[in-house]
């Protein structure tokens, strides 16, 4: 099997995963307790009509899949409807259009909604990605090439120590530090912000995102630089780093040529991972300092039932997370020529 068969293989189980995702996305959130309808709503004088009418709006009223109804006992055989009438279907049809659905809570369309929300959570993670890696991994290599020093022990103290401390906690009190310090404590601009000019505006988002992107970074960090020193203590013990010593290379050209490439293969695969997962899991963070962000939507759509936005963002994470893993299995190909993609 050649290269690019392989890699049209990997990518069909990728796109199957996707749809396995799609089905078990629609029929997860069907099973919570509770009536969307009324949950979208909250207002107790809500009249039986008005309900049915919600209902009927968002189409609520029609069955799961065939005969299967929602929100009440479940009932098997003729019940007069077109199968393709169906939310299952009627949700797949919309799905292939690019359409999400509409929203119970907020009555606009979820892919507006979520984009909005996934911009504010991808600047936060890029931010702190970028931030957490190169700290991580210019700690780790340090470490590593000094190993069994007081740089080494120093290193792997810190790495340990931001990598086990609660995110909240940490965050909590960075929120502390940065309101005494004349950071702004939660939000993503100022209000009123909007009528100042571009620079003061883009001035008062960065302090926004400073305490966010700062307790990301230090929490991943520590993951990203026991990872890095642990991998490089075991290329270094490699013969062919002995065999570059003794042809009279500098350390530069050693870890240039020989150590990184190999070393950063365990990195790539947790880099991967953790960019797909922390589309929402940022959501303590986002929490802490009310950012506006992908993972306080979704906690607040399932407080309210709000089936469209769930299985949009859900969907979103998913997807982020299978194609996080093609790309590590491409670039692992990229590092190593002995790995194929399988």
């Amino acid at each position: 099997m050649s290269r690019w068969q392989r890699l049209v293989r990997k990518a069909g189980w990728a796109l199957f995963t996707i749809l396995f995702v799609v089905i078990l996305n629609f029929f997860l959130f069907r099973i919570l307790p509770g009536d969307p309808a009324r949950q979208g709503v909250r207002d107790p004088r809500l009249t039986p009509e008005t309900v049915e009418a919600i209902r009927v709006r968002f189409g609520l009223d029609k069955p799961v899949i065939n005969c299967i109804q929602t929100f009440s006992p479940l009932e098997f055989g003729d019940c007069g409807v077109n199968p393709l009438e169906a939310q299952f279907f009627i949700y797949v049809a919309n799905l292939l259009r690019g359409d999400l659905g509409m929203s119970f809570y907020y009555n606009r369309p979820v892919g507006d909604i979520l984009g909005e929300r996934l911009w504010n959570t991808v600047l936060l993670i890029g931010a702190g990605q970028i931030l957490a890696i190169f700290a991580g991994a210019l700690f780790g290599l340090g470490a590593a090439w000094k190993a069994r020093t007081s740089i080494d022990y120093s290193a792997l103290i810190a790495g340990l120590v931001a990598w086990s401390v609660p995110t909240f906690w940490l965050g909590i009190i960075l929120l502390f530090w940065g309101s005494n310090n004349g950071f702004p404590i939660g939000g993503k601009e100022t209000p009123g912000m909007s009528s100042y000019p571009f620079m003061m505006r883009m001035n008062d988002f960065l302090h926004h995102l400073f305490l966010p992107t700062v307790t990301y970074t230090i929490v991943f960090m520590g993951e990203y630089l026991l990872i890095m020193r642990s991998s490089l203590l075991d290329v270094f013990a490699e013969d062919y780093i002995l065999t570059a010593k003794a042809k009279g290379l500098n350390t530069f050209q050693i870890l240039k040529d020989h150590a990184l490439k190999n070393g950063m293969l365990p990195l790539v695969t947790i880099i991967a991972i953790n960019l797909g997962y922390t589309v929402a899991g940022v959501i303590q963070i986002e929490s802490v300092f009310s950012w506006p962000g992908l993972g306080g939507a979704l906690y607040e759509a399932v407080t309210r039932r709000d089936f469209p936005m769930l299985q949009g963002g859900f969907l979103l994470i998913a997807v982020s997370v299978i194609a996080a893993n093609f790309i590590a299995d491409l670039t692992y190909a990229y590092l190593d020529p002995r790995v194929q993609v399988e």
